[in-house]
């Protein structure tokens, strides 16, 4: 019988069902060969000729196809419909070859959903390998390749601590660099807006804005003061006021297109806080659960069933009147998009996200995310009235604006509304019935709780002149009918990795199907790092951007990416041929390369300190030097780096001058100077500021005391307002709270690596507040820790998503849920679930040969448990016993050394 080939078991089972027992489906597992990670896979020397590698754990699958097709030399490639996929069906037939027979019958096939209809039709309409789509992966990975093999070292041999540089990878991290970068360089610019209470003579209230002054338009910054705030406050309560016109305007929002890669990996995070990687693993065992069409994609056209099935859904579920008259078209307007993929939506749309039988949350909310946005692409636009009321002064001194809006027809967005990276400040305030020519009364008291709330935040409230009050932030006149809010311009924000695809994406950098595992690549090398969905540049990434910025500019430039980009497509066109590409790109880059090679480690250091200067050492208020060590004077101040690879800023005066202060300060402080705080016990207490952050420490450093006791300053706390007695309170830490009442046991409370926590014996329980540390007592430390271990966390034993069952050699298999993705357990072998593998459908002998594998690679942790007899086994399982031990049997070959460092693959 023919045999068909696509990438995941999973797929295969379903498949199988489909074409019945006249087809044999097997999976490759994904790629089967790639190039050895090692010097010299790609020969620039011969044409950039390739050489292969079959994995390891790819033979078994291969050899299995092997032996399907001696019995029918029909050979069937149903990898994904994609440019990886057609890759990966090249990689299958020249690893086939030899065992291809003259005369044998080999096609592609592709098919956009898993579904019956789709899987037949596909077998219906077999084509050959494109071959310019393969040359497209042939350029792309010996790219990503020579950029990884030979960029990499050249970091790591002048840059301590430096992991890897990738040619899409380095390009994303710079990204976040100058972000960091922007945001360190901005300076908050004050603004003042005036806001008045009206009233109709109805009754009826609204609020309007100040947006003239004087006869004068206002822009933003016109009142850039308390002062000239006051005056217009005053300007506007002082005279009458009368509506002068009222326009209603009719509007409407069309909805947005389907999603593609990109834009359901940026709506997942924004709507659900979801990265992209778990984004798109979430997505693929929807596609492969037959629910979704292919899930990478840069096509947002529907195929013309689906849009009259979504039609058909849409009339059914939420009638007529939501029905557009005619189907809507949508076109990307991305240069590099296949056209010939549909979009990402439902293989069937009357499957409603509650009929969709889900239990996966992560699943359950993407497939509801993806249905809703295809049902809301063919449905009718919403429509509203848009009302904009002018209020002026009779000497037309004063004018004010209100804008209103009223939703007519809710249209699409009954269903699906996308979300926001920020706020775009849009009005959707209701407006009473205003008439021309009336007049506004303004409203007395309108603003006395934002007077209350304003003053309860605390601080400094500007001087109120007479006939005005005044809060932090807020100026009311004293019938508190106006107020004028004080604002601060904001530094543009940290990408989130919704915002960060985005860019790259508008920049025509990378692929969307590589979106994924780029963002993950440089958190997993400590270049950036998250914090609360907002991606952060680490000193290491910054050091990394700015060397490859001074060395080798050309190749993090936003537009040489995006231009070779465009020539990858153009070879995929058959337009361009990749080994030209290649040469073209190596001759410039080898060049690049030895012009570093005489490179020395202080030369580089010295180099980006003085590209960085602007940044690290910023003007002085007293206009001195910024460089002049503010401890001893004598020194000036440079940049270091540690052995981590992190960086510091240290004074040449060292040792006999021991200041340091971190490369970057959170949230772009500046850094908090050296100053003693007091004495406590014959010890000075000082605030110093190290590498990591300030810290508070008792006495100074001796031959006797090398290292005094030091503590950080918890994260929130203030360290220019730091006083002595709170530097006592964290030197005294850990802090006793008492015996536990059920064992005696010592309860202490202190701050960690992870936060404020209390610790009983080898339990720790968090505290949400560090203020906490100080005055917890014993019952509230009692019930946290008995409420964390109800929980279970940290330490905690994490319970199966299944049990498969007994090993034959005794003992539990499970599957459990690991940091890294799901994987099967039997004693001391943890094996990783190979990527396509459902934990749902694995089976107990697929569980068998996972263990095998893993057990051969490490015959340490392959010994079977002690504290049980292994049972007696009928025939049947002492043969599963046998075939599983097998591979453990076999002397494993001698393994080539990888390097310790290889830098990632990108695609």
């Amino acid at each position: 019988m023919p045999v068909v080939v696509v990438e995941s078991p999973a797929k295969a089972k379903t498949i199988e069902k489909y074409l019945g027992s006249d087809y044999r489906v097997l999976a490759s597992f994904g790629h089967v060969r790639d190039l050895p990670p090692k010097d010299g896979s790609v020969d620039t020397d011969n044409d950039f000729d390739m050489k292969w590698e079959v994995a390891a754990d790819s033979r078994k699958h291969l050899k299995a196809i092997k032996d399907a097709l001696k019995d029918d030399q029909t050979l069937i490639l149903a990898t994904d419909p994609d440019r990886e996929g057609e890759a990966i069906s090249w990689h299958l037939l020249e690893a086939l070859a030899p065992a291809l027979k003259k005369g044998a019958e080999v096609s592609r096939v592709t098919f956009n959903a898993i579904t019956k209809t789709a899987v037949t039709e596909a077998m219906g309409r077999p084509r050959q390998i494109d071959q310019p789509l393969v040359d497209a992966y042939l350029a792309r990975r010996a790219l990503d390749y020579l950029v990884g093999f030979k960029l990499s070292p050249v970091l790591w041999r002048k840059l301590p601590g430096a992991k890897s540089a990738g040619r899409v990878q380095s390009v994303c991290l710079r990204l976040i660099v100058d972000r960091e970068m922007e945001i360190e360089a901005f300076r908050a610019r004050e603004y003042w807006s005036v806001h008045a209470r009206l009233a109709t003579p109805g009754g009826e209230e609204y609020d309007a804005a100040l947006v003239s002054l004087a006869g004068k338009k206002l822009d933003r910054f016109d009142l850039a003061t308390a002062d000239q705030a006051a005056m217009a406050l005053s300007a506007v309560t002082s005279r009458d006021l009368k509506v002068t016109s009222v326009a209603a305007k009719p509007a409407s929002r069309n909805p947005w297109p389907p999603f593609m890669t990109s834009t359901l990996q940026q709506e997942a995070s924004r709507k659900m806080g979801m990265g992209a990687k778990a984004c798109m693993s979430a997505a693929q065992r929807l596609y492969e659960a037959g629910l979704i069409t292919y899930m990478r994609t840069d096509g947002i056209d529907m195929a013309p069933e689906a849009v009259m099935a979504a039609r058909d859904a849409i009339k059914a579920k939420f009638g007529e009147t939501y029905l557009p008259k005619s189907p809507r078209m949508y076109k990307n307007k991305a240069k590099n998009a296949q056209e010939a993929h549909e979009c990402i939506r439902p293989t069937d749309m009357m499957v409603s996200p509650d009929k969709a039988r889900l239990t996966a949350d992560d699943q359950r909310k993407l497939y509801d995310l993806i249905w809703k946005r295809t049902i809301a692409s063919q449905m009718e636009a919403a429509r509203m009235e848009r009302t904009t009321v002018e209020i002026a002064s009779p000497d037309d001194q004063v004018g004010l604006r209100a804008t209103g809006q009223v939703m007519l027809f809710d249209g699409f967005l009954r269903v699906y509304d996308q979300g926001r990276d920020d706020d775009d400040g849009e009005d959707s305030a209701r407006l009473p019935a205003i008439t021309q020519g009336e007049v506004a009364r303004l409203v007395a008291n309108a603003f006395d709780d934002d007077l209350v709330k304003a003053r309860e935040k605390g601080g400094d409230p500007a001087p109120a002149p007479a006939g005005q009050r005044s809060a932090p932030g807020l100026l009311t006149n004293d019938s508190a009918q106006a107020a004028a809010r004080q604002h601060f311009t904001q530094p543009p924000p940290r990408y989130t990795e919704a915002t960060l695809v985005k860019r790259m994406e508008e920049l025509g950098i990378g692929r969307p199907s590589t979106y994924a595992s780029i963002v993950t690549t440089i958190q997993d090398r400590e270049y950036v790092r998250k914090d609360k969905n907002r991606l952060i540049a680490e000193d290491k990434g910054r050091l990394v951007t700015i060397f490859l910025l001074k060395y080798f500019p050309r190749y993090v430039s936003y537009d040489f990416t995006a231009d070779l980009e465009n020539e990858l497509d153009e070879i995929s066109a058959g337009d361009r041929l990749w080994r030209e590409v290649l040469t073209r790109f190596w001759k410039d880059f080898s060049k690049a390369l030895e012009g570093t090679s005489e490179l020395r480690i202080t030369e580089v250091l010295e180099a980006i300190d003085d590209a960085l200067a602007p940044h690290l050492y910023p003007p002085r208020a007293d206009g001195g030097d910024p460089r002049e060590c503010p401890v001893c004077g004598a020194g000036r101040l440079n940049l270091k780096t540690a052995r981590s690879g992190g960086a510091f800023i240290g004074c040449t005066n060292y040792p006999e001058c021991r200041y340091t202060r971190p490369l970057s300060s959170p949230d772009g402080e500046a850094p908090v100077g050296d100053r003693v705080l007091g004495e406590d016990a014959g010890d000075q207490i000082s605030l110093k500021t190290g590498r990591f952050g300030p810290y508070v420490q008792r006495g100074e450093a001796t031959e006797e005391v090398p290292k005094p006791p030091r503590a950080s300053i918890p994260k929130g706390w203030d360290a220019a307002t730091l006083e002595l007695d709170r530097a006592l309170q964290l030197l005294s830490l850990p802090r006793p709270v008492g015996p536990h009442p059920e064992d005696g046991a010592l309860i202490e409370a202190s701050i960690g690596r992870f936060g404020p926590y209390v610790k009983h014996g080898s339990k720790y329980a968090n505290l949400p507040d560090v203020d906490e540390v100080f005055t917890i007592g014993m019952n509230r430390a009692v019930e946290v820790l008995a409420a964390k271990q109800v929980r279970g966390g940290r330490g905690a034993a994490a319970a199966p998503l299944r049990e498969l069952g007994e090993h034959p050699d005794g003992g539990p298999i499970q599957i459990m849920d690991g940091k890294y993705g799901p994987y099967v357990k039997w004693a001391k072998v943890n094996a990783t679930l190979p990527r396509g593998i459902a934990t749902e459908d694995l089976t107990v002998e697929q569980a068998l040969e996972l263990i095998a594998a893993k057990a051969a690679k490490s015959p340490a942790k392959a010994k079977k448990p002690a504290a049980k007899k292994a049972p007696a086994k009928s025939a049947a399982k002492t043969t599963t016993k046998a075939a599983a031990k097998k591979p453990a049997a076999k002397k494993a070959p001698a393994k080539k050394a990888a390097p310790s460092k290889a830098p990632p693959k990108e695609g």
